[in-house]
């Protein structure tokens, strides 16, 4: 494939690298009691199988269990799933091994697709697998409508109603979370509702809503933010608390529904809204160019194929290149991060400085510029961003999780 970069106002060239990643090894050591040392066997993982509560086609999610087969796995203290850039989407779960070659873990709600690694209580590491596909778990029962909460205690004399606009939620989207609820009877105090992390049950934010009257609705919205970052993609759930004017204390989430009120959260869409694929070798990252190396990942699709905003946040250039054609880049809110689309049929209509949402509409796949074939160009930036200090990594894992859920 053809295809030639851009640098846009102060650069002229662009600067490509083959980024290659090489896990530390940890001490694999610790000191007895003797003053001796005493020698603990660094874990190395030869194989990643999913043995129980898979997708399809033997595939992991959230909530299954995976085997891991290697040696020196009998220290094991935990294991990390390290999702894709970064520490942001890390997930870690303690583990006790069931014998040096083997060990089960389950996947925890809210983990992606990429690597595992084994930390044993003397901080030895194993090295990470090559990036394993960790599929979201099957959606959380919808109830948009209220509804009444069951299996209350029956002394509190408050009947609740609860419901939760969509089951399905992103960073940054237009379209925030909606929770509702009714509670009819007398209360001591007003509710409290608190947003609860499947993965661990901690409950991550928290709200004191102005009081209402007893049978009336009150609704509380939420757009993924915690302050000023953003909450870890994976299962939440809304939980109500409320006392009765008799003193007695009900939590929804006790009432033995689990799921109830639920939604999973994820962090970006996939950015192309209609049939696609990677293309093949020349569309990867790293392959060869004129003089350099491919700085992003294609991805092919019909001209004029929706093409959204993986991530929202702000949009820093609109421009068009010889190379590049139409293009835009946006700041990714609450990670530092530059996405890159290239290629696109016609100019987006944002313009630089506009905030842009996750999911919404920025254009359509092209073929302008060099571009053999109708297809978006996609990149990935390090901070501080794209041609200002950052680096170009690897988009294609990324692209491929977001791909499973979205």
């Amino acid at each position: 494939m053809r295809e030639t970069h851009l640098a846009a106002g102060r650069c002229a060239s662009a600067l490509a690298l083959s980024l290659g990643f090489l896990a530390p090894v940890a001490a694999a050591q610790s000191t007895g009691g003797g003053g001796g040392g005493v020698y603990v066997a660094t874990p190395k993982i030869s194989t990643v199988t999913c043995v129980r509560s898979c997708a399809s086609k033997a595939r992991a999610q959230g909530g299954s269990t995976i085997k891991l087969a290697g040696s020196g796995l009998a220290s094991a203290a935990k294991v990390i799933f390290n999702g894709s850039y970064g520490h942001g989407d890390d997930l870690s779960v303690p583990v006790r091994p069931g014998s040096d070659s083997t060990l089960s873990v389950r996947v925890p709600v809210g983990a992606v697709s990429g690597p595992v690694t084994v930390v044993t209580a003397q901080s030895a590491k194993s090295k990470p697998t090559a990036p394993i596909a960790i599929l979201p778990p099957p959606p959380p029962a919808p109830n948009p409508v209220l509804s009444i909460v069951p299996g209350l205690r029956s002394d509190s004399a408050l009947r609740i109603e609860t419901g939760t606009s969509r089951t399905r939620a992103y960073v940054g989207a237009r379209r925030a979370v909606t929770f509702s609820y009714r509670v009819t009877g007398a209360m001591a105090t007003p509710p409290t509702v608190d947003l609860v992390r499947a993965s661990d049950g901690v409950a991550v934010k928290s709200w004191a809503p102005d009081t209402v009257g007893s049978g009336e609705v009150q609704s509380i919205s939420w757009d993924g933010r915690l302050g000023r970052g953003s909450a870890k993609p994976g299962r939440y759930s809304f939980r109500l608390t409320a006392a009765s004017a008799a003193g007695a204390e009900v939590r929804t989430a006790q009432a033995g529904d689990a799921e109830r009120d639920a939604f999973d959260l994820y962090d970006n869409i996939f950015p192309v809204r209609g049939r696609h694929d990677f293309g093949g070798a020349g569309a990867d990252f790293g392959s060869g160019r004129a003089g350099r190396s491919h700085q992003g990942q294609d991805v092919f699709a019909k001209c004029g194929t929706p093409l959204v905003a993986a991530r929202g946040g702000t949009l820093k250039f609109k421009q068009y290149h010889a190379s590049a054609g139409n293009y835009v880049v946006i700041d990714a809110a609450g990670t530092e991060l530059a996405y890159t689309y290239m290629h696109l049929a016609e100019p987006t209509p944002f313009r630089p400085g506009d905030r842009v949402y996750t999911g919404q509409r920025i254009g359509s796949v092209g073929d302008t510029g060099n571009a053999d074939g109708c297809h978006l160009h996609f990149e990935l930036w390090t901070p501080p961003g794209w041609y200002d200090g950052g680096k170009p990594f690897d988009p294609l894992p990324s692209l491929q999780a977001w791909d499973t859920w979205s």
